[in-house]
């Protein structure tokens, strides 16, 4: 008799970790595959499910219902592709013969468009960033990478004071699946970091007695590395400055960059590449018009978009 999907999500989750997938997508598929096992507990009856009983109308059943409750089409597909990673390993591992979520139809992609900060409200936001104590700087110094490289919250605080080239205005980032990629620093975001790391030395003499490390480029109030969470928390304390709390994460600032990139006339594959993503296709759902450009683009074009003098008259 095979063993149980409990048992397998252990194996899953080391399989995950040797292939180099990032900590956030480790622990969004194991929640996504144990939400899985979960219905199969109580909508199916399964209290202890092996593998070769789920078949591709129970996959079909839990998008179906989680679509019911409310989840939009984004959810629904990372769902559906965690339960598909998970039964691919399964049938690598010779616990199933096929994979039962294979043939599942993901949902259409293009649901809601990603949320963005307009120009004008970021320059506000960041020009209102006090300065004066060395926290204070290294919070400034975050949001001006964020917005001005686009990476994600855990390629920043992964980063090490030599991930910076300060002579080249570049940074050297490790993305999903292990791939680096070199990033272009803008003035602000340089003379930010500048400003960081001439005070950067603060943090780590006077860090109590707290394990430091002294190679992290972002540190804590005790001079140890930044965590994931705690750059989260803070990042969105300072959005909360400006934003609304559905607003207010730290990857809003990094659907800002690209659409700001993409309204200023960046071409689609440089800002793939900026972003790290591994598809074109990735990328294109920043490509919406923004309806500043919008409307610059009708009056440019349209010939009834500007009126006349002597017709305003």
């Amino acid at each position: 008799m095979s063993e149980s999907l409990l048992h397998y999500m252990e194996i899953f989750r080391d399989f995950l970790k040797r292939k180099g997938s990032s900590p956030h997508t480790v622990r969004a598929y194991m929640l996504d595959v144990a939400q899985f096992l979960d219905f199969l507990r109580k909508e199916l009856g399964l209290d202890d499910p092996r593998p070769p009983e789920v078949d591709r109308l129970a996959v079909r059943h839990f998008l179906g219902t989680l679509a019911r409750s409310g989840y939009d089409r984004a959810s629904l597909a990372r769902k559906l592709s965690a339960v598909r990673s998970f039964f691919g390993f399964l049938r690598r591992e010779g616990a199933v013969e096929r994979n039962p979520a294979s043939s599942v139809r993901p949902p259409k992609a293009g649901g809601r468009l990603p949320r963005f900060v307009d120009v004008e409200r970021m320059r506000v936001l960041l020009d209102s960033l006090p300065r004066d104590t060395i926290l204070e700087l290294r919070n400034r110094a975050i949001l001006e990478l964020l917005y001005g490289t686009g990476l994600r919250i855990g390629e920043l605080v992964r980063l090490d004071v030599d991930s910076l080239d300060l002579l080249t205005g570049t940074v050297r980032v490790k993305g999903k699946g292990k791939r680096e990629r070199v990033v272009p620093l803008g003035r602000a975001a340089l003379s930010a970091l500048r400003s960081y790391l001439l005070r950067r030395g603060e943090i780590l003499s006077e860090g109590g007695r707290r394990p430091k490390d002294p190679h992290a480029l972002f540190l804590n109030a005790w001079g140890g590395r930044l965590t994931e969470r705690g750059a989260y928390g803070l990042v969105r304390r300072l959005l909360l400055r400006t934003l609304s709390p559905g607003d207010a994460h730290p990857h809003i600032l990094r659907h800002t960059f690209a659409t700001h990139l993409l309204d200023g006339g960046a071409d689609l594959r440089a800002v793939k590449d900026l972003l790290g993503h591994s598809r074109l296709s990735t990328t294109q759902v920043y490509t919406h018009v923004t309806p500043e450009k919008l409307k610059s683009i009708y009056a440019r074009t349209h010939p009834r978009a500007e009126r006349k003098a002597e017709e305003e008259r």
